[in-house]
C-alpha cells in the first residue's frame, strides 16, 4: 500500500449516543464504493460477544460492523474486550483470548499493557486496509478515566487521527452534551475534533437550524450532519436490551426471556423479537413470568450468582408451574447449565469457589473451568435433522445421563485455535418428555431452518417465512443510505466519485 490508510474515530457524548450505528453505516458506505475498510474498537465493555472463525472472542458490535464491510470478524477489530462479572470487576480478553479477571483499579494499572495490544492490532489493520473507522467507548469527557486512556482520546492522540463526536438528540440536551464534552477535552484533543453529528432527530429542521448555527458559532466546529430518527430500525445492540417489536396482529406464540443480572448474548433473541408470529417478552427483576408457550433461560457471565438471582425473583416456582401445564423450556449456555443438578466452580473462575444446587430438571452436572470453548459450529438438530449454524462461548464441562439424548450433533467446527476439526460431537440435551431443551449453542434462531424447527417444537403452527440475515442487510443498507444523504462525508475524507 503506497499511502497511509484513512483513519476516522467516532466518539460519543454518552453511551448509546450512536457510535456503533454511525461506524456501521460509514463502513457500509465505504465498502459499497469499493474501498477496503475495516472497523476498529480499541476497547469494548459488553456481555454481547461473537466468535471469529479463528476461535477468538470480540464484541458483538464489531462482528456487525465487519458484516457492514463484507468481512469475516477478526480479533484485531476489537483487541480488548471487557466482560463485567461484578459491579467492580470484569474478565479481560486480549486479542480474542481471556487472560484473567480484574477489579477496576487493577485494570486501570494494566491499561499501559493493553494499549500495546491495541496499537499492534491497529498497525496490522493499517497494513491490510485502505480505511479504518474507529469507535470510541462511552464518552471522552470522563475526566476520571483520562489517565492511561486507550478507548477514546488516548488512542486518537497515540495514532494522531481525526475525531467526530455524535450526540443523541432524542435523549434531550444535545447542545449541552456537545458543548460540555468539547469543553472537558484538552486543547490538543479539541483541535483534533473535526465536527459533530446529531443523531436521531425527528421534527422540523427549520426549528433545529438556529441551534446548529449557535453551536457552530460558539464552538468553531461544524455540524457535519443531522441523522433522522429511523422508525423501526434494527441493529444488533452492543449491550442494552432492545424491547421494541415488529407491529403485527399475528403473534401466535408467546416467548418469555428471563433477564438475568449478567445476561449475555441477548442478541440470540433478536430474530425472535422481529419475527412476525412471535410475541417476545423480556421478564426483568420483580416481574412475573407471563402465560406463554416457551420460557428461555439465557446465557450469563455469572451463572451461579444468576441462578440465585433467578430464585430470588420467584422464577423457579413459576418455571415448574409452567412445565406442569405443558409449557416448553429452553436453556442456553449458562441457562443450560442451570437446568442440571449442580454447578461447581472449584477454582473460583466466575466468583468465590464453591458448588450450587441447580434446578434439577435434567440429569447432568457442570464443572466450570478456566479454558473457554470458543468455536463456530455447523451440524443438525435432533428434533427433525434441521441444519444449524451457531457458535459456542462458555467455560464449563457438563456430564451426565441426560446428555445421552442430545439436542444437536455437530458435524464440522473449528477448534479454539481456529484449526478445522472434522470430528463430530453432540451438544446439549432434550428431556425424555420433550418439554425441556438445553444447549451451549448461541445463534440458534438466526437461521431459518433451525429457528423454524424450534418454533414448531414450541407450538407454533403454519410458520411464515422470515429471513433474519436479509433483514440485517436491509437495515445496514438503509443506514448507509441515510448517512450518504444526511452526512457531509466530503468534510471527512475524499470518496471516489466525489471529486
Amino acid at each position: 500500500m503506497t499511502q497511509a490508510p484513512i483513519t476516522l474515530m467516532v466518539q460519543g457524548t454518552t453511551s448509546d449516543a450512536g457510535k456503533s450505528v454511525l461506524v456501521t453505516g460509514i463502513c457500509r458506505v465505504l465498502a459499497r464504493k469499493g474501498i477496503k475498510v475495516a472497523p476498529f474498537k480499541p476497547q469494548n465493555m459488553a456481555l454481547n460477544s461473537a466468535v471469529t472463525t479463528a476461535g477468538g472472542e470480540i464484541g458483538r458490535a464489531q462482528a456487525v460492523q465487519a458484516q457492514a464491510c463484507f468481512l469475516e470478524p477478526q480479533t484485531d477489530f476489537n483487541p480488548v474486550l471487557l466482560k463485567p462479572n461484578s459491579d467492580t470487576g470484569a474478565q479481560v480478553i486480549i486479542h480474542g483470548k481471556a487472560i484473567t479477571n480484574m477489579e477496576a483499579k487493577a485494570y486501570h494499572d494494566y491499561k499501559t499493557t493493553a494499549m500495546t495490544a491495541v496499537l499492534a492490532s491497529y498497525k496490522r489493520l493499517c497494513e491490510q486496509f485502505e480505511a479504518v473507522i474507529v469507535e470510541g467507548a462511552g464518552s471522552p469527557a470522563e475526566i476520571n478515566l483520562r489517565d492511561r486512556d486507550i478507548a477514546n482520546m488516548g488512542f486518537a492522540e497515540a495514532v494522531d487521527c481525526p475525531v467526530i463526536i455524535v450526540a443523541d438528540i432524542d435523549r434531550g440536551g444535545v447542545f449541552a452534551h456537545l458543548v460540555g464534552t468539547l469543553a472537558l477535552l484538552s486543547e490538543s484533543e479539541q483541535q483534533r475534533v473535526q465536527g459533530f453529528v446529531i443523531n436521531r432527530f425527528r421534527g422540523d429542521m427549520a426549528l433545529l437550524q438556529p441551534g446548529i448555527d449557535w453551536l457552530e458559532n460558539y464552538t468553531g466546529k461544524p455540524v457535519i450532519g443531522t441523522l433522522p430518527y429511523l422508525q423501526g430500525f434494527h441493529l444488533e445492540a452492543e449491550d442494552a436490551i432492545t424491547q421494541a417489536q415488529e407491529l403485527s396482529s399475528d403473534h401466535s406464540l408467546t416467548v418469555a426471556v428471563l433477564v438475568l443480572s449478567r445476561i449475555s448474548n441477548h442478541t440470540d433473541f433478536d430474530a425472535l423479537r422481529l419475527h412476525p408470529q412471535v410475541d417476545l417478552i423480556y421478564v426483568g427483576p420483580g416481574d412475573t413470568i407471563p402465560s406463554c408457550e416457551l420460557i428461555i433461560i439465557p446465557g450469563t457471565k455469572s451463572v451461579r450468582a444468576d441462578l440465585q438471582w433467578l430464585r430470588n425473583q420467584g422464577w423457579e416456582t413459576a418455571i415448574n408451574k409452567h412445565l406442569r401445564y405443558g409449557g416448553k423450556l429452553l436453556g442456553i449456555c449458562g441457562g443450560f447449565q442451570m437446568l442440571g443438578n449442580t454447578i461447581s466452580d472449584p477454582d473460583g473462575i466466575e466468583s468465590e469457589a464453591g458448588d450450587s444446587a441447580a434446578l434439577a430438571l435434567l440429569d447432568f452436572s457442570t464443572v466450570l473451568n478456566a479454558e473457554k470453548q470458543l468455536r463456530q459450529v455447523k451440524g443438525h438438530l435432533s428434533l427433525n435433522m434441521a441444519a444449524i449454524t451457531a457458535y459456542e462461548i462458555h467455560a464449563g464441562v457438563s456430564t451426565g445421563a441426560a446428555l445421552a439424548k442430545p439436542f444437536a450433533t455437530i458435524s464440522s467446527e473449528r477448534d479454539n485455535n481456529g484449526n478445522r476439526d472434522k470430528s463430530s460431537f453432540t451438544d446439549g440435551a432434550i428431556s425424555a418428555d420433550g418439554q425441556i431443551i438445553g444447549s451451549y449453542l448461541h445463534g440458534l434462531f438466526d437461521h431459518s431452518e433451525a429457528r423454524d424447527a424450534l418454533l414448531t417444537w414450541a407450538g407454533l403452527k403454519e410458520l411464515q417465512t422470515f429471513d433474519y440475515h436479509q433483514r440485517q442487510e436491509q437495515e445496514i443498507n438503509r443506514l448507509a443510505d441515510c448517512i450518504e444523504q444526511h452526512l457531509n462525508l466530503d468534510a471527512l475524507f475524499k470518496l471516489p466519485g466525489n471529486d
